[in-house]
């Protein structure tokens, strides 16, 4: 009776796996609606919708770094019907900002795909008497620069502590609630740096009244092809983008990972996604999970000495 049983109990797992999925999907997010991150969630989520004919449902869950919404993610069933949308926030800087977490954000995760890179610049208040990295550097040697950023432990603020351990310029951090006024004081020359996403910065580098002076990704910025990388200018190391992936909890049956990662790189692969995530300033993300969980592997000590040395800690 009790090989009947797990008999019965395999098949009815097998067909739940091929029957994937029967019922809605919640997809939760680690920031409030509106941004980067709810855009790419809202645009893949009504994409893996129409693909997989199950209504997927974009749930927000913000706070604490991204953490809440991850330890829910981590401990909801193993199905698929429950999977996060993370981050370089979640799974890239987060692990180092806490002394403890309530989940482990390797072990308990089964890694899906990522989905979309945004990458960063480096942009200056236009009365900033520095036109390169050398004057940036000898302007703040010979008096106080500072540098905003959307929030103390983000991916902004963490840009300019890599840049600062790169090139040995004392800029000192001023974190704001958001990046609305941080880039608003930026602009109005109270802060004289800032690291952004291009979408927050380049109607005000189109008026004039920002400079931007490199691009912290590997190639030039799609929105910006007249700025050079870093890497460019000499200093490879200072590359960070804003990224987002998707994860479900641990133990999710390999046939239900690898369906939800084949749809995603035929999403990410049409032309009308590609196109709408192009207008934003991201580049899809295509990859396998294998591939993604050795990105977010090379995140996460990547950061880890940044974090340390630059002494940051959670809000």
């Amino acid at each position: 009776m009790r090989v009947l049983f797990a008999l019965l109990l395999a098949c009815s797992s097998a067909f739940a796996q091929t029957d994937f999925p029967s019922r809605p999907i919640r997809l939760v997010v680690t920031v409030p609606p509106g941004g980067a991150a709810d855009f790419i969630a809202r645009l893949i989520g009504g994409k893996l919708s129409e693909s997989l004919g199950q209504a997927v449902v974009v749930e927000n869950k913000a706070g604490a770094s991204g953490t809440i919404a991850a330890d829910a993610v981590a401990k909801a069933p193993a199905d698929g019907y429950t999977v996060l949308q993370n981050s370089i926030t979640t799974h890239g800087i987060g692990p180092h900002l806490f002394q403890t977490l309530p989940y482990d954000p390797v072990k308990d995760f089964s890694p899906v795909s990522g989905l979309a890179l945004l990458p960063l610049i480096m942009a200056l208040n236009a009365q900033v008497p520095a036109k390169t990295i050398p004057d940036i550097v000898a302007l703040a040697k010979k008096q106080p620069t500072n540098f905003a950023s959307s929030g103390s432990g983000g991916a902004p603020h963490m840009a300019g502590e890599l840049f600062k351990s790169v090139t040995g310029a004392p800029i000192v951090h001023v974190p704001y609630k958001g990046s609305g006024p941080a880039v608003a004081d930026v602009v109005g020359g109270r802060v004289q740096i800032m690291f952004d996403a291009a979408p927050s910065l380049i109607a005000h580098v189109r008026s004039g009244k920002l400079r931007v002076l490199a691009a912290a990704s590997s190639e030039r910025n799609r929105l910006l092809p007249d700025v050079p990388t870093f890497a460019e200018l000499g200093y490879p190391q200072v590359n960070v983008s804003l990224w987002y992936g998707l994860l479900a909890p641990a133990a999710t049956p390999p046939p239900v990972i690898e369906k939800l990662n084949r749809t995603l790189a035929q999403i990410l692969d049409a032309k009308d996604v590609t196109d709408r995530l192009h207008a934003q300033g991201a580049e899809p993300m295509l990859g396998t999970p294998e591939a993604f969980a050795a990105f977010m592997r090379q995140e996460m000590a990547k950061w880890a000495p940044v974090v340390k040395t630059a002494n940051v800690k959670a809000e």
